[in-house]
């Protein structure tokens, strides 16, 4: 049975519920991440080596701090949508928007964990082994956090 699929006992009023949970649920494990990049980030044009960076390193900085924002906003929408919709018959909508918010938040924090660690590790050890690690980041969170529940659902579907 997919998730999204009612369970036997359940109506559609009681499944948008369920599944609204679960999804606060796991917004609950995800942003406690992007909330501690996010720390990092704003602190780091105000430790002594951040002058040093030359422009590449900036530009991956920048590039970081914005897809922290764009996530945080993201993987808060649900909670701002809750509070300013709240009693007005607007779940299914709310989860809707919600479950789409939350799966562009966890990309663009894929995203700036990966220009962090491209950022940190250029500044460690090179400049190829930023590009690698960066690179790398990217797969490992596009495998994990994309492919394999896709292709568990495309498995699923056959």
């Amino acid at each position: 049975m997919s998730q999204g699929a009612p369970r036997q006992d359940e109506d559609e009023k009681q499944r948008i519920d369920r599944e609204l949970a679960e999804l606060l649920q796991e917004l609950r494990v995800a942003l406690p991440g992007v909330q501690v990049l996010f720390a990092f980030l704003l602190i780091l044009p105000f430790s002594q080596g951040f002058g040093k960076l030359d422009a590449v390193e900036r530009d991956a900085y920048i590039a970081s701090l914005v897809c922290a924002t764009i996530s945080t906003a993201l993987l808060m929408l649900p909670t701002a949508y809750h509070r300013l919709r709240f009693r007005q018959g607007d779940k299914k909508r709310m989860l809707y928007t919600s479950n789409r918010a939350a799966i562009a938040g966890v990309a663009f924090l894929a995203l700036a964990m990966s220009l962090a660690l491209l950022l940190i590790v250029r500044v460690v050890l090179g400049d190829a082994q930023g590009y690698v690690a960066g690179v790398c980041g990217l797969i490992l969170f596009g495998s994990l956090w994309y492919a394999l529940p896709l292709a568990g659902r495309r498995r699923d579907d056959d």
